[in-house]
């Protein structure tokens, strides 16, 4: 594997969206460490779907820092993860280094513009939040959204090109069909 992701996974994500993403990075040869935002425990998300991370997020943080971070959306958990210190430092840490920054859904809307990541630059979300982004981010009307080392996507059924995107990112295009293909993407 080469290349390494850090999804974040807290209470009221989005489950569909984080275990594309965790499945697809990992199908493209990405190393993926999901962790917990309130520890190791058991994640209940937006749809009563039950995640267990593989570590809490404390302890993550300890193997980094990690050449993607990924925020997956779901209201609740964007909520919970603009509500984060942690998630801030750790999210301006990563813009600062340019290092991979992917946030989808409510994502962008809400935990991305709680901690000024992206600021400028132009982004997605959930087409119903696209009002929750301040005035100093271009909100655009597609599916995914790349722009230097923040990648946006808008919702569920984006969640296979957002994560053949950042795949292309880390590892090139090349990678990225290959991880396509046999998933009849």
């Amino acid at each position: 594997m080469s290349g390494s992701a850090l999804v974040i996974l807290a209470e009221g994500a989005e489950e569909m969206e984080a275990v594309i993403s965790i499945d697809v990075l990992r199908r493209g040869g990405i190393c993926v460490t999901v962790a917990g935002l309130s520890g190791n425990s058991p994640v209940k998300c937006s749809r009563s779907v039950v995640i267990q991370p593989d570590k809490s997020l404390d302890d993550a943080l300890k193997d980094g820092p990690f050449d993607v971070i990924v925020l997956p959306g779901g209201l609740k958990g964007a909520e919970n993860l603009a509500a984060s210190k942690t998630v801030g430092k750790i999210l301006k840490e990563q813009e600062e280094s340019e290092r991979l920054i992917a946030a989808i859904c409510a994502a962008p809307a809400i935990a991305l513009t709680a901690h000024g990541i992206g600021e400028g630059k132009p982004v997605t979300g959930y087409p119903s939040m696209k009002d929750k982004f301040p005035s100093s981010y271009s909100y655009q009307e597609q599916p995914v959204v790349v722009d230097g080392n923040l990648i946006t996507s808008q919702g569920p059924g984006t969640a296979f090109a957002f994560a053949l995107a950042i795949i292309e990112k880390l590892l090139g295009e090349e990678k990225s069909r290959a991880t396509a293909k046999p998933m009849l993407l």
